[in-house]
């Protein structure tokens, strides 16, 4: 083949490329020239394409589509945090088998299927090229309920952070936190917020 197909898309897999008569032979090919990026392992990006935001979370989309951005890496996307983050935080069904990805570094949590696409949302992680992500609300009600593991600090902020972006809405925030069992901690959390 030679030359990178035009056919492929700014973002694919090693199946795509097959799909379209590329030789697994020819993406290492061009992966060693630097024509292709392998963002994840039978997942590459082209070098000519738009450079991604979030190439991380676009390679764990691709190597794990059921999955979602959640807790702190949504809380980055969404503007809520300037915590760093030494993986990809993404949710899966208690019920699904967890991604097993060696790279880019992954965190899995697993959230009650009941409830899992609640505040469900998606994000441009490259130029048109949707993940998804949990909603800023769905976002700020988890850092809350588990807040034990990320620190009352990261979840107070976040909070803060939430409610002083244009169209917050702490209603929301109390449904969710009702239906995701921490109702008590973000009724009270959002009477300190008030009272500021």
């Amino acid at each position: 083949m030679g030359a990178l197909s035009d056919a492929l898309p700014p973002t694919f897999t090693t199946k795509t490329a097959r799909s379209l008569g590329v030789h697994p032979h020819e993406l290492y090919v061009w992966r060693d020239t630097g024509e292709i990026i392998e963002l994840s392992r039978g997942v590459f990006r082209r070098a000519d394409a738009s450079p991604a935001s979030y190439p991380d979370a676009l390679a764990v989309a691709y190597r794990a589509p059921r999955a979602v951005v959640c807790c702190l890496s949504a809380a980055v996307i969404h503007e809520l945090t300037d915590e760093l983050q030494g993986s990809v935080q993404v949710a899966v069904p208690k019920s699904s088998h967890p991604p097993e990805i060696d790279y880019p570094p992954v965190t899995v949590f697993r959230f009650e299927a009941k409830t899992f696409e609640l505040g469900l949302s998606s994000f441009d992680a490259a130029p048109d090229e949707q993940v998804r992500v949990y909603d800023a609300a769905r976002t700020v009600t988890d850092l809350m309920r588990l807040r034990h593991r990320f620190g009352e600090p990261v979840a107070y902020a976040a909070l803060y952070r939430y409610l002083a972006q244009p169209g917050s809405r702490p209603a929301l925030l109390l449904n969710y936190a009702r239906a995701l069992g921490s109702f008590g901690p973000m009724r009270t959390a959002l009477d300190i917020a008030s009272a500021r």
